[in-house]
């Protein structure tokens, strides 16, 4: 019985060997020990011991915090790659879509070019048409109060026209950049929709 009891003991000293043990300084300054790691380790240095009370790893908690915070912008970045992705399919769809030839995006650019060139008329209409108003207000003020300020409501008129006149004008400049912006746009589709078919489709 006794050579059995020793047997069995001995084949229980790897088991205990191979027991770790978690230490750490906590935040107040004292040790705490642990099979597992003590809560009170929570974002401290831990070190991991061997049965014999010796160092065999150590934890780094600034190291950790920093390798997570680093996955978390990896990940960011990958969903923004991705959802750029993804916007890259959607456009490169509807542009197949909307096109069968460079042909298509040449008269889309001149259907857009003339529809600003109808605008900036119109435009440039309503301010002649106002500076004209504008002409004949000043001369009623100047044929009923002299050099003096017109009186009352024409002071007001005048005053409103001004702004409409303003106001127009910047559209107009608005307007006229769109011309730029338009053939931008028309010279990026052609581009894009040669990438996308590789002169296969014409």
């Amino acid at each position: 019985m006794l050579r059995i009891a020793l047997l069995v003991a001995i084949a229980a000293l790897p088991a205990a060997a191979e027991a770790q043990t978690y230490r750490c300084a906590g935040k107040d300054g004292k040790k705490y020990y642990g099979a597992t790691v003590p809560p009170q380790c929570l974002g401290q240095p831990v070190e991991q011991l061997n049965a014999q009370g010796l160092v065999t790893k150590r934890f780094d908690a600034a190291a950790s915090a920093a390798e997570r915070e680093k996955k978390a912008a990896d990940d960011e970045e990958r969903k923004k790659r991705e959802a750029a992705s993804k916007e890259e399919g959607r456009r490169s769809r509807a542009l197949l879509a909307t096109y069968t030839s460079d042909n298509d995006i040449e008269q889309a650019r001149a259907r857009a070019l003339k529809d600003n060139e109808t605008a900036v008329k119109d435009i440039e209409q309503r301010i002649a048409g106002l500076k004209k108003r504008q002409d004949e207000l000043k001369k009623e003020g100047d044929a009923k109060s002299g050099k003096s300020p017109p009186p009352g409501k024409l002071a007001s008129d005048i005053s409103t026209v001004e702004f409409d006149i303003k106001t127009q004008e910047g559209l107009l400049a608005t307007k006229k950049k769109e011309v730029d912006l338009i053939n931008a746009r028309y010279n990026d589709d052609k581009k894009r929709y040669a990438e996308l078919t590789k002169g296969g489709r014409k």
